[in-house]
């Protein structure tokens, strides 16, 4: 793939990497995840997006049209990667009670790789009057409903799970559950994941509701 060249307005030039054009974008939603979680996407200029990965603006409108678009781009990219995660996760787990329980405690939001990227995601309730903003919103949260659908209802058939409610209405509450969370984590609310005694914690409480106690043991063994 051909690098991108490396001009600066002017005509001058200065040292920079060169990435090819594929790596260069995803640096830049790398940075741009990192700049919007700390400074927030209304403050955040591209200025100060060029410095961070080291590259001058032109460099950035080589691949995204504008701070909006990086901003769709990086919806888009963040749900894809959550999948791409889960199925990682889930690649040895053969029991279907085991991999929701995978699942349950495979939060994006507040994962190292995901912490970022999902506050910057949180973001998006300024701009959902955007049309493509909350086009973008919605099919990153409709295809992690469909992937924990699928797992639910895999189950379900296995008598894993209650057949009683609808696997997409299961997977719709761990959502609307794992944002309220999400949220929570990076607001930093003290011990609103815990009991008081602290050893009972929320995802051990979805875990025993959805497949029960066994499912807490190690390699599916019966609790006690």
């Amino acid at each position: 793939m051909k690098e991108e060249p490396s001009d600066t307005p002017g005509g001058a030039k200065r040292r920079m990497s060169r990435l090819p054009a594929a790596k260069r974008r995803a640096q830049l939603l790398d940075c741009a995840a990192e700049l919007f979680a700390e400074r927030g996407y209304a403050r955040a200029t591209t200025a100060e997006l060029a410095r961070a990965a080291g590259v001058t603006e032109p460099i950035i409108y080589r691949h995204f049209k504008s701070k909006r678009d990086l901003f769709i781009a990086l919806i888009e990219r963040t749900g894809k990667q959550t999948i791409e995660l889960w199925r990682e996760d889930l690649a040895n787990a053969a029991d279907p009670a085991q991999r929701l329980k995978t699942l349950i405690g495979d939060n994006p939001m507040v994962s190292t790789q995901g912490r970022d990227a999902y506050r910057v995601f949180l973001q998006a309730i300024t701009e959902v009057d955007d049309e493509d903003i909350h086009k973008a919103w919605n099919t990153h949260i409709h295809s992690l409903h469909q992937f924990l659908a699928m797992e639910l209802a895999r189950a379900q058939e296995n008598r894993r799970v209650t057949r009683h409610i609808p696997a997409e209405l299961i997977a719709w509450l761990l959502i609307d559950i794992g944002l309220g969370y999400g949220v929570l984590s990076a607001m930093r609310v003290e011990h609103h994941n815990f009991d008081a005694s602290g050893n009972l914690h929320v995802q051990q409480i979805i875990t025993r509701i959805l497949v029960g106690k066994a499912a807490e043991t190690r390699d599916g063994e019966q609790g006690r």
